[in-house]
């Protein structure tokens, strides 16, 4: 009988991560890497991925840094092909780069804004994961973790165009695992709550929404980054075997709180 702790063991596995180089992406690479995978940090520049990868072999972890624009194709196809050119094989992808440039009521934002926030936010990780696929296929198995957002699912205040992005994020997992689970290729989502991240400040440094946030919330809190990597280990491992086409909250309670 196989240990069950040994099912989240990902050595041998190569996972590409973006948006990895701070922030929840961070931490997800980080997990992965300390759980064995070989790790590709990715994210607009090279120094700040070259920068990651290098604290990461001084740890003792494989990572390297490859810069991608996600909205560029052509750096979307090279960040597929150096992946397979290093380490021959592509085992788990998180899509976690995305943007949020726009926070106001849906009215008053223009139609630049909304193409720019659904083409890095959803059309992306459509392509990207469309890249991937026929190396998952080829070794007959494969986890996409795409990261939403509660927003995705429950709509907050003026983060109208951010939410649309997040809950077509959620059907293209959907849709990724009805097609593709007979490759062995399983695909999932993460919708985190409120985080401590760069990306995020503007809320959370706001003192009035943190009260609102943390009144409603069960746990009382607004998260830490490394709170959401422990979600993606169970969906990127063998741990999480059976589990495809499923939308996961790590939201401190969020979703319930009415």
């Amino acid at each position: 009988m196989s240990s069950i702790k040994q099912k989240f063991d990902l050595t041998g596995k190569v996972a590409i991560v973006t948006g990895s180089s701070k922030g929840i992406g961070l931490s997800i690479a980080r997990g992965l890497a300390e759980n064995g995978a070989k790790v590709v940090i990715s994210s607009r520049k090279q120094d700040a991925v070259d920068a990651i990868a290098a604290e990461f072999n001084a740890l003792g972890l494989e990572a390297i840094g490859i810069a991608c624009h996600i909205g560029d194709p052509a750096q979307r196809e090279a960040l597929v092909a150096k992946t397979m050119e290093k380490y021959g094989r592509i085992d788990i992808l998180v899509n976690n780069a995305a943007i949020n440039p726009f926070y106001g009521p849906l009215e008053t934002s223009d139609e630049e804004v909304f193409d720019k926030i659904m083409n890095i936010n959803v059309k992306a990780p459509w392509l990207l994961s469309n890249l991937v696929q026929p190396h998952m296929k080829a070794n007959g198995s494969g986890s996409i973790i795409n990261i939403a957002s509660v927003e995705g699912i429950h709509p907050g205040f003026r983060l109208g165009l951010y939410s649309i992005t997040k809950s077509a994020l959620i059907m293209l997992a959907k849709n990724q695992a009805k097609e593709w689970g007979r490759f062995g290729i399983r695909s999932n989502v993460v919708c985190p709550g409120l985080i401590k991240t760069k990306f995020s400040e503007a809320l959370w440094s706001n003192e009035k929404l943190v009260a609102q946030y943390t009144g409603v919330v069960p746990l009382k809190r607004v998260a830490e980054p490394d709170e959401m990597a422990g979600i993606v280990m169970l969906l990127a491992s063998d741990a999480g075997s059976y589990m495809t086409g499923g939308v996961y909250a790590a939201d401190g309670g969020y979703l319930i709180s009415g």
